[in-house]
């Protein structure tokens, strides 16, 4: 009856209207400023985005200057929804020169991680700003998420706090359910989790025999 057509009609996706570095985007409402993008061929540099995983806005390399209203500033794309009419800058003096700080500061951590050498490259990062702190976790949570949301399995999370937080397998969990998955490998942008693994194989696990 109309009531059920009342309750269909509210599920409808609310068309949104804004524009990507100029150009007219069309999104529905609930889509973050980074999934428009994406669909509209507009490409933002992410390091702890995947689209299997809820949003988590880690990293920032995704920030985006957003204008409307007389206002504006820079945003996480992955976590800032669409609004009508908003006016997003992907590429600015204020965008490259954050992605450029926040890269050199990650390269402290990571010096010789591909991902991060290849965008440091294009927005001319130095890799030796910073005194290097070869922890080689740039704390972007791609491990300890997917592992909780997409295995359920929650072996491997964040320890410590600050500057000093880090990922670790905890290891009896590990020694049951790493070996036969290891899917959270590949995601980790700069090889860290591999060896965080081997060291805690190494160091809790029974010996095979």
């Amino acid at each position: 009856g109309a009531a059920g057509l009342r309750q269909e009609g509210q599920k409808e996706m609310i068309a949104i209207q804004l524009k990507i570095d100029g150009k007219e985007v069309k999104a529905t409402e609930g889509m973050t400023i980074l999934e428009a993008a994406r669909g509209a061929g507009i490409s933002i540099p992410t390091l702890c985005h995947h689209e299997d995983l809820a949003p988590f806005g880690g990293c920032r390399i995704c920030v985006v200057e957003a204008a409307g209203g007389g206002w504006s500033m820079l945003i996480a794309s992955c976590i800032y929804p669409v609004q009508e009419g908003l006016e997003i800058t992907t590429r600015s003096e204020k965008v490259d020169r954050m992605r450029k700080i926040l890269l050199e500061l990650y390269l402290a951590h990571a010096p010789h991680a591909p991902d991060l050498v290849e965008l440091a490259a294009q927005y001319g990062a130095d890799p030796d700003r910073f005194h290097k702190d070869a922890s080689f976790c740039i704390q972007c949570g791609l491990c300890v998420r997917y592992c909780a949301e997409v295995k359920k399995e929650h072996v491997v999370g964040f320890v410590d706090r600050g500057v000093n937080k880090e990922i670790s397998f905890i290891p009896e969990l590990a020694a049951r359910h790493c070996n036969g998955c290891k899917a959270c490998f590949p995601l980790c942008p700069t090889s860290y989790l591999q060896a965080a693994f081997v060291l805690t194989q190494a160091l809790a696990f029974p010996a095979d025999h």
